[in-house]
């Protein structure tokens, strides 16, 4: 039975809000907003601006655009005729969750929501390698529906309010996700599960990760030859086959380690290995400490290491 590896990544990363504001700008301007790595998005209500996200190539962004950075670490926002370089503003808050730059005075040239979040799940430095870079959908009105409602949401104090934020931005997530899987962009899991050939081995790899899966076994599922199937994986995936692989079986163990329900050599056998011995030294290398270890003391270990490591 295949399972949906979208929805099985977005959901362990646990997103959760942190603020959403409402954004004009009027005149020449530029924003520049330092990042930790975690998620951002932003959804353009009106007008056009440039947008700059992790020192990549400019996009020109307008009215309907909708923008998601899983790992932000720098981003600069500026006017379509920019001030000159090197100058950089703070917008100012009008009031709360209300902000504006360039002019003060006269009606906006561009109004924006955006919106930042966090990944709770401790695997996300495993799990966000595995999405695109950037995501931009453009003339998508049920991602601004479903922003404005992250919005609304995030301002008011309903009961329940945390669960139901989780949700919704998992559906942002997800039909962000989606929707750059239906255009060429930047590599990446949705771009592979809209390819229909590795679609099928990566819904196997999700369906059977304790399987001794081998390269051959995973171009099988494709309907490809070896040597055509790594290629095309590596360019549309971003990583190789059994990078990805490594990395979503880590990921699933530490899941499984923390539930304290299951024993080494059990989880080792969930995950495709083919002793606790085995599994004890990969994870070890992977994760800095011992599966023992890290169930009892989650979080502890020295953070995984690359995949690309283990090639």
């Amino acid at each position: 039975m295949r399972v949906d590896p979208l929805a099985e990544v977005v959901s362990l990363l646990k997103p959760a809000a942190r603020f959403s504001k409402f954004v004009e700008c009027a005149g020449s301007w530029r924003i520049r907003r330092e990042g930790t790595g975690e998620p951002f998005y932003c959804a353009i209500l009106e007008g056009k601006c440039r947008m700059m996200v992790n020192g990549h190539t400019p996009a020109v962004l307008e009215a309907g655009d909708f923008v998601m950075v899983p790992a932000m670490h720098e981003l600069i926002n500026e006017s379509p005729v920019p001030p000159p370089p090197g100058v950089f503003e703070r917008p100012a808050e009008i009031r709360a969750g209300h902000f504006r730059a360039g002019c003060a005075e006269g009606s906006p040239d561009l109004r924006m929501q955006v919106g930042h979040c966090v990944f709770d799940s401790p695997d996300a430095p495993l799990l966000v390698p595995l999405l695109p870079r950037t995501v931009i959908v453009r003339g998508e009105p049920r991602l601004l529906t479903v922003m404005q409602l992250v919005s609304d949401e995030s301002q008011a104090r309903r009961s329940a309010r945390d669960l139901v934020l989780e949700r919704l931005l998992e559906v942002l997530l997800i039909e962000a996700f989606r929707c750059a899987g239906s255009v060429d962009g930047a590599p990446g899991l949705a771009r592979g599960l809209a390819d229909p050939r590795l679609a099928d081995a990566l819904g196997a790899m999700h369906a059977e990760p304790d399987r001794s899966w081998t390269v051959a076994d995973l171009a099988a599922e494709a309907g490809m030859s070896r040597s055509a199937f790594f290629a095309r994986f590596d360019r549309v995936v971003g990583v190789a086959p059994m990078e990805y692989l490594l990395s979503w079986r880590m990921a699933l163990a530490k899941q499984l380690l923390r539930d304290s329900e299951f024993g080494v050599e059990e989880v080792a056998e969930r995950v495709g290995y083919s002793s606790a011995n085995t599994f004890t030294v990969a994870f070890t290398r992977f994760q800095g400490v011992s599966p023992a270890r890290y169930s009892r003391s989650p979080g502890t270990g020295e953070g995984p290491a690359s995949a690309k490591d283990w090639r």
